[in-house]
């Protein structure tokens, strides 16, 4: 544990928040006719400003969560941090280059729905991510149009109030940028207390949008944000959070008016709001006649979903889906059971964390405790085999939060029958939409056809990995992150619209990223990556300005791993 302390932030008082939106609300017309040159020199000064407190950025947050600085695993926190940050802003600046409409690489047609390709789009992403493959599916029957607030410019203002995630340093002000440049609103940011202690970063990181008041930051807890909510000069909200905390703000703050209100179609809220709402994120795991290498691989592919963040994340691995009939599984499972064992276990820094993982095992007490658990503030990492696979089950509707992973086994025995099966059962059984992964050999794959590419298709989440952990989708801001189209109010599920984006799509429906069986070099997001904190710092100068002489040392960092 680190003992360095955490410095206190004082609260906004509703008074002050009061004066701050007036502020804001003053400055959201002048917002509008800021052109696009203006714009991009903001981007490329938040991006300077970003690169100047990195490893501030970088350090505050590992200190919050138990984390070393100079290890391997302060790089975890530069990458969901400033690097992600850095990537965003370059690609704002390029789409923005692009008059708001970035050209894709190229666009097809799948069952008469458009699927952009986007991802890698230069010689350096080929080479930095070999064989991976990209795309945004739009939604079928609309255009493929881009940029809309660059096509048709608002008439009047919106003041935007976005209400920050605790968990990922980078949530917060990619939400915040997505209001501003995507959807032409200027943006009041409440910080999450869990990592308020950002905050001081953020105000130095942004203060080329908040000098000329089209950004401010704020301070506090749920009653600071419900008075925000129900500000008269606050006309759109958008939240990274719980489904729970959404209601309330929508709905009610009891079950009972909750209830009450969705079924008059009374919401307490009535203003638009947008969210990102997590996940019980499934990985799909396709049965085939894998090496001992395979199995290694893929059991520390998923053991790394797990154990990210101490798995504080809404994409986090959560439940694992196999054949029973599969002939590898048992061998998989022992294997993945023993890669979480050599996992060394994370603070449990996140609110909640204990009674969640407590709720898991009294329903599961065929439940297995990996890993050293006689650390001070950790948990085991937590594997549960056999989940039966019903509706309403507690594994499949609950989101742990914590570092806990469920495995259920569909009756099949060969991938032909599987395959199908676990598509309808992710999409109907398994509470969320945010983002799932599917595991299938290139062998296994040939040998069915066109089945994946319709499992894609039929697959309704926001963000679909294949052979790649779907939370790599939100470091890449050329995908759109959310969940899929059409949740309601009602049952709001992960949420509603998208944020990252940068290709500006108006109409996207989700992301798909295809990556090879075996990714080379080591994945970042592997669990015990050895040179992860030096990849991440040069990752992070290559992002904020590519150059053939910086890719060269993001590889020779890569292949210490």
């Amino acid at each position: 544990m680190i003992a360095d302390p955490i410095p206190s932030i004082a609260e906004t008082s509703l008074e002050q928040a009061d004066a701050i939106a007036l502020r804001l609300h003053q400055q959201k017309d002048r917002w509008l006719k800021v052109s696009l040159a203006d714009r991009i020199t903001y981007l490329q000064r938040c991006l300077e400003d970003v690169m100047t407190v990195a490893a501030d950025w970088a350090t505050v947050a590992c200190r919050a969560k138990g984390i070393d600085p100079t290890s391997p695993l302060a790089g975890e926190e530069w990458f969901v941090g400033p690097t992600a940050t850095v990537a965003a802003l370059r690609s704002l600046i390029l789409a923005l280059e692009a008059n708001g409409q970035p050209q894709p690489i190229k666009l097809r047609t799948y069952d008469q729905q458009t699927i952009a390709h986007v991802f890698p789009a230069n010689l350096m992403e080929r080479l930095l991510w070999l064989s991976f493959k990209g795309e945004v599916w739009l939604q079928p029957e609309h255009p493929p149009t881009q940029g809309r607030v660059y096509r048709q410019k608002l008439e009047t203002g919106t003041l935007a109030l976005v209400l920050g995630a605790g968990n990922v340093s980078s949530i917060a002000p990619l939400d915040a940028l997505y209001k501003l440049f995507a959807e032409d609103a200027i943006v009041l940011l409440k910080m999450n207390p869990v990592n308020a202690y950002m905050g001081a970063i953020l105000e130095t990181a942004f203060r080329s949008l908040r000098q000329d008041g089209f950004l401010e930051i704020v301070y506090g807890g749920a009653a600071l944000g419900a008075h925000l909510c129900q500000h008269p000069l606050v006309e759109t909200i958008h939240i990274t959070g719980s489904h729970q905390t959404h209601d309330a703000i929508v709905w009610g703050n009891t079950p009972d008016e909750q209830a009450e209100r969705k079924a008059s179609h009374q919401p307490l809220m009535a203003k638009p709001i947008t969210s990102e709402l997590g996940c019980v994120t499934p990985v799909i795991v396709v049965p085939g006649n894998w090496s001992e290498a395979d199995l290694a691989f893929q059991a520390r592919h998923i053991a790394g979903m797990v154990a990210h963040n101490a798995s504080f994340n809404c994409a986090a691995a959560k439940v694992v889906i196999t054949a029973n009939g599969w002939a590898q599984r048992d061998a998989f499972l022992k294997t993945l059971q023993q890669e979480l064992a050599q996992t060394p276990t994370r603070n449990a820094y996140y609110p909640g964390a204990l009674e969640r993982y407590q709720a898991f095992w009294a329903r599961y007490p065929q439940a297995i405790a990996l890993g050293n658990s006689t650390v001070p503030d950790t948990l085991p990492w937590t594997f549960i085999p056999n989940v039966p696979a019903q509706a309403g089950e507690y594994a499949l509707t609950q989101e742990a939060f914590c570092g806990v992973l469920a495995e259920v086994s569909l009756p099949a025995a060969n991938a032909e029958a599987f395959l199908p099966q676990a598509i309808d059962f992710v999409n109907e059984q398994v509470w969320g939409n945010l983002s799932c992964t599917l595991l299938v050999d290139p062998y296994t794959e040939k040998q069915l056809g066109t089945a994946v590419e319709e499992a894609i298709a039929q697959l309704r989440y926001g963000a679909i990995g294949i052979n790649v952990w779907s939370a790599v989708l939100f470091s890449l801001p050329v995908f759109s992150w959310g969940a899929f189209p059409d949740n309601s109010l009602q049952d709001i599920t992960s949420g509603r619209g998208v944020v990252h984006n940068a290709y500006l799509f108006d109409h996207p429906q989700k992301s798909v990223l295809r990556a090879p069986f075996r990714i080379v070099p080591l994945p970042i997001w592997f669990a015990r990556h050895r040179n992860l904190l030096q990849l991440a710092q040069q990752f992070t100068n290559f992002q904020a300005a590519p150059s053939w002489k910086r890719l060269l040392k993001v590889v020779l960092a890569a292949l210490q791993g």
